[in-house]
């Protein structure tokens, strides 16, 4: 169901979007000021994250690395603590290297146009297309899946999405609807317009600023649109680690920049022959999500308790975990104005009176969690 190529009637859609943004843009904080640094960190995040759950990330992420230098900076160790729980931890270094190139390249500022942008670490050209768009008003449409889904029910074009072509082609479909002024507010009315009202399913098109120009809506076929007819085939990927053990430690290293979890610690996947006559026991787990991974772990599982120790402002949490991470005891306390210290080991001492004796004797150590404190000192954790 291809539409016939637009004319300058089409202008009327982009015009009727940029009324209803006006009305109703979500007040975020990126948006206030509309620097590049701040647009470009919530578009990071936001590329894998939900608005509602990449706000509160983007506000201490932003507190923390205040601007380019900051970041720039920064041990890549610590950028990635504050980018913990977003997941795609690729993301995370690129920015930083980014920040770097920018310090170096562009003398400590942030490039002003599409083309410069683009030449970013971590930089496609929707990110670079909403930057230039919304911070120096660069006529380019920021085409992401917002895009696709809008633009493909409004003219109900059955153009695949999948194909690589896909970008251009709906650049040119945004063009035509893009009014020649506020062309970052256009691309961020088109990301409203698309998260909030023009859902990939059950959309409230009764709502929707521009249903009657919906040809989709009009057919009653919004949900065939967008076209996507190429699915990404998952693969199987077998880790093999090791559990080494000595006394009250447990070594652990660091990733490297290849493969998957970049700059992330886990288990050694290698040991040397000296350490192989010493396993003790062999198994594997299988666990679920995207391509299924196996992941055999050679250790002791009866010695795999560790107390585990996470503190905030308002509460202390402990909890009694496994090496595969499974909470078996829970407890949380409210803080409260006494010396912290003092109450701190009081309440310790009283969890670990409370929980199984069992889980006591085959503890191997007590890790503490406190919002942007880390130690990077060794690799070997006590």
């Amino acid at each position: 169901m291809k539409t016939i190529k637009q004319n300058s009637d089409f202008l009327h859609i982009g015009q009727k979007i940029l009324r209803w943004y006006a009305q109703n843009a979500r007040i975020l904080p990126w948006r206030t000021a509309q620097n590049p640094y701040n647009v470009w960190v919530s578009e990071i995040i936001l590329q894998q994250t939900r608005v509602e759950q990449g706000l509160e990330y983007y506000i201490n992420f932003t507190n923390r690395f205040k601007d380019i230098e900051s970041l720039a900076k920064a041990d890549i160790d610590e950028v990635l603590l504050y980018w913990k729980g977003l997941g795609y931890y690729s993301r995370a270094i690129n920015l930083h290297k980014a920040a770097q190139q920018i310090m170096q390249d562009y003398q400590s500022v942030f490039p002003n146009n599409y083309h410069e942008i683009l030449k970013l670490k971590g930089i496609g050209k929707y990110t670079a297309a909403a930057i230039s768009s919304i911070c120096f008003s660069e006529k380019r449409p920021a085409v992401d899946g917002n895009f696709y889904r809008v633009l493909s029910r409004i003219f109900a074009d059955d153009f695949d999405i999948s194909k690589t072509k896909a970008h251009d082609y709906f650049s040119e479909l945004a063009l035509l609807i893009m009014p020649d002024r506020d062309f970052g507010d256009f691309n961020q009315a088109i990301m409203d317009l698309g998260a909030n009202i023009c859902k990939p399913k059950n959309p409230s098109c009764d709502i929707c600023p521009v249903h009657a120009d919906c040809l989709a809506f009009q057919f009653g076929k919004t949900a065939d649109f967008p076209v996507k007819t190429k699915k990404i085939k998952p693969e199987n990927m077998n880790l093999i680690y090791y559990f080494v053990r000595y006394e009250n430690s447990f070594l652990i290293k660091q990733r490297d920049d290849s493969s998957i979890w970049k700059k992330l610690y886990d288990f050694p996947d290698k040991i040397n022959e000296f350490l192989e006559k010493d396993i003790i026991k062999e198994w594997t787990l299988s666990t679920g999500g995207v391509g299924r991974r196996a992941v055999k772990y050679k250790y002791n599982p009866d010695f795999c308790y560790s107390i585990g120790v996470s503190i905030d402002e308002e509460k202390i949490r402990f909890i009694v975990i496994n090496t595969i991470g499974k909470i078996l005891e829970s407890k949380i306390v409210e803080t409260c104005n006494e010396d912290f210290i003092t109450f701190f080991e009081k309440n310790l001492k009283d969890f670990i009176l409370e929980i199984d004796p069992k889980y006591l004797s085959k503890t191997i150590g007590v890790g503490i969690s406190i919002p942007g404190i880390y130690n990077k000192e060794n690799h070997f954790l006590e």
